[in-house]
C-alpha cells in the first residue's frame, strides 16, 4: 500500500492556486475547509485526508483524483466534458414587462384541447425579477 506524499501534494495544490489564480486563503474558502488546516498541510504538518482530497475534485471538476494522489493521470482533466455538450446559454438584459397570468392561464385552458403530441421541448427561457432573461435552446 502507497502512503500519500504530503511534498508532491503541496506542489499540486500550488500549481492549482496557480491555475485557479487563487492564494491559500481563498483556496480554503472555496472548498470549505478552515485556512489553518491547508496552511498545516502546505507545511508538512498534517497529512491530507480523504475528505479534504475529495473536497478539491468536487469544487474544481477539472482536477483528476488519480493526478492529486498519484502520478498518473492529468491536469487539467483531458476527459473534462466539453462545454458543447451543455445547453447554449443566452442573456438578455433587456427589461421584460410582467406577464399577466390570470390572461395566461385562461389562454392556456382554451387551447389544452387542441394540444398537439409533438410536446417536445425546443427552448426554455427564465424571466429574473431582475429584468434579466436567460434562454437556454435545445440542441440535437
Amino acid at each position: 500500500m502507497t502512503m500519500l506524499n504530503t511534498q508532491a501534494i503541496s506542489k499540486k495544490l500550488e500549481i492549482l492556486f496557480d491555475y485557479y489564480q487563487l492564494n491559500a486563503s481563498a483556496f480554503a474558502d472555496k472548498i470549505g475547509v478552515q485556512r489553518s488546516s491547508l496552511s498545516h498541510l502546505l507545511s508538512g504538518r498534517n497529512k491530507p485526508s480523504l475528505e479534504f482530497i475529495m473536497k478539491i475534485v468536487e469544487a474544481f471538476p477539472e482536477v483528476d483524483l488519480y493526478w492529486l494522489v498519484t502520478n498518473k493521470g492529468s491536469f487539467p482533466k483531458s476527459d473534462a466534458p466539453a462545454p458543447t455538450q451543455l445547453p447554449q446559454e443566452t442573456t438578455t438584459q433587456k427589461p421584460v414587462e410582467p406577464m399577466n397570468t390570470v390572461a395566461a392561464e385562461t389562454k392556456s385552458s382554451q387551447n389544452s384541447s387542441t394540444v398537439s403530441a409533438d410536446l417536445s421541448i425546443e427552448k426554455v427561457m427564465i424571466f429574473y425579477k431582475n429584468g434579466t432573461v436567460k434562454s437556454y435552446q435545445y440542441k440535437e
